[in-house]
């Protein structure tokens, strides 16, 4: 099955195969948010419980 490039683009495989993201919010209108709340913004997080299988499919991992 061929990779969807775009979940390719937005998740990436963590050596134990967990799957990781970015968290949403950090691209603009960034004035008005605290910078506590920029700094937890910038950290990676891992994909939910509920999704990872869906997502690793699309990835081509599982």
């Amino acid at each position: 099955m061929k990779t969807r490039k775009a979940v390719k683009a937005r998740f990436k495989v963590t050596g134990t195969g967990k799957l990781v993201r970015c968290k949403p919010g950090r691209r603009h209108i960034l004035t008005k948010k605290s910078s506590k709340r920029k700094r937890r913004l910038r950290k990676q997080t891992l994909v939910d419980k509920g999704q990872v299988k869906m997502y690793s499919r699309l990835m081509g991992v599982a």
